[in-house]
């Protein structure tokens, strides 16, 4: 957020750069995005943070340009989370309606909160609860049971777990650059908020985000998140295997995969080179292009086998009516729909930015690198999440009975000066408003809603 409490600003840290996005969200639920920007930076790693200063550094740099060019001050942020060590699983919870009373807001409420109550690794900690989908007493595949006659009510969730460690180092990064981390949002979750519509969850459909650390995943049908999965590794890969290949420093290689690269070696040039400058002392390198098609093709083709095998994972591969929706800087390699339909039998498209509007960042707006940070102005207030809060003891403002001392002992008496302890700061899991009750309410007020 900003000085304008109508502002919302995101930051999505990456493995290759930081993109900022500002937006304010109108009455009408419909988000403007007012800027946007980068900033390029290595200091994460597969979705996870390593070089604090660089990742502080960068964050700085990105919304001070935002800050300049809007003339606003920025303070607080809702930043994505990813990486390898995310993992996500199905839970289900269920609770008893009295007797003549139908389904109220409360107990899908208390059906929430109880599908936190899991079992977790150490270190671990719950980022998301997403409802998917209920069941009243017999009838199952129910969307908004409030207001349902039944005595037994079932709710099935998607619960996406991090690690507690990972968490407080995005939250360091954040504090550091002067900043209040406002609340954590699950890449893909973010994604497929911008790029997809309605009717594509509706006949299925999933969000693949190829970024640089890492590839994320999201499966829709019916309208409701059914699977999500993080792999471990990207675009660098691709990369590091044209240096290696090619022998050519890292620089080289980024550039030719961006500019020359395809996905598809049948249809890369056979009658043309790309000449790399060589390092001092040495003659300039001469690239084909079916070469380098062909180094891409391969590494590609294993990323692709991944996404399907979470697919077939998910039990959904063959209700998927809108295909595969690729987004992130990955998705811009040449030729990438052609070899996953070719590899998959699926429909392929490029998503960007689409869930939003904007009349000052058009070309931003279509670029699938910036999505997630787009979505994450979209998605705020969706998707119960983390958030910082002060520790809260039970009774403390309480006052306690004084007890009678014993004859043979002393009254204690407690000083004056005695410093009242001071609350300890931690990670809880809940809605990223403060009012929690009214966010869920609304939530399935509206009408559309393992790794």
């Amino acid at each position: 957020m900003s000085q304008d409490m109508n502002l919302i600003a995101a930051v999505d840290i990456g493995s290759a750069k930081v993109v900022a996005a500002v937006g304010r969200k109108h009455p009408d639920g419909q988000v403007e995005v007012l800027g946007m920007d980068h900033v390029y930076c290595d200091g994460m790693k597969r979705g996870v943070v390593f070089n604090v200063e660089e990742i502080v550094n960068a964050v700085r740099m990105v919304l001070s340009n935002l800050e300049q060019r809007l003339n606003i001050k920025l303070i607080d942020v809702y930043v994505s989370v990813s990486g390898f060590n995310i993992r996500t699983t199905e839970n289900s919870c269920y609770r008893f309606i009295k007797e003549d009373e139908l389904v109220k807001s409360f107990d899908l409420e208390q059906l929430l909160q109880d599908s936190y109550r899991i079992v977790l690794q150490p270190d671990e900690k719950i980022l998301h609860v997403v409802p998917q989908d209920y069941a009243v007493d017999h009838e199952r595949g129910v969307k908004k049971p409030i207001g349902y006659s039944g005595q037994r009510l079932e709710g099935n969730f998607h619960v996406v777990i991090g690690r507690q460690s990972d968490v407080r180092k995005i939250e360091k990064c954040i504090g550091d650059a002067g900043l209040r981390l406002n609340g954590l949002v699950f890449s893909p979750l973010a994604s497929a908020e911008a790029v997809l519509s309605e009717e594509e969850k509706e006949a299925g459909v999933v969000m693949v985000d190829i970024g640089a650390g890492t590839t994320d995943l999201a499966l829709f049908h019916d309208g409701v998140l059914r699977y999500s999965a993080v792999i471990p590794f990207g675009g660098n890969v691709v990369t590091n295997d044209i240096k290696e290949g090619c022998g050519v420093l890292q620089k080289h290689a980024e550039k030719m995969k961006t500019q020359f690269g395809s996905a598809l070696g049948t249809m890369a040039r056979e009658d043309a080179v790309v000449a790399i400058p060589g390092i001092s002392g040495w003659e300039p390198k001469e690239i084909a292009f079916k070469s380098l098609a062909c180094i891409i093709q391969a590494r590609m083709e294993e990323i692709i086998e991944l996404i399907v095998h979470h697919i077939e994972r998910s039990g959904f591969f063959d209700k998927l009516g809108a295909g595969i929706v690729f987004t992130g800087g990955g998705a811009m390699l040449k030729h990438l729909p052609e070899l996953t339909k070719l590899k998959t039998g699926l429909d392929v498209r490029i998503g960007s930015t689409t869930r939003a509007f904007s009349s000052e960042e058009e070309q931003g707006m279509k670029n699938p690198a910036y999505s997630t940070a787009a979505g994450l102005l979209i998605s705020v207030g969706k998707y119960p999440g983390t958030r910082i809060t002060r520790e809260q003891v039970l009774f403390d403002d309480v006052e306690k009975e004084e007890q009678p001392a014993p004859k043979n002992e002393k009254k204690k008496t407690v000083s004056k000066n005695k410093k009242p302890k001071r609350e300890k700061l931690e990670y809880i899991t809940g809605d990223l408003f403060s009012n929690f009750r009214k966010g869920i309410a609304g939530m399935f007020e509206e009408k559309d809603t393992d790794m």
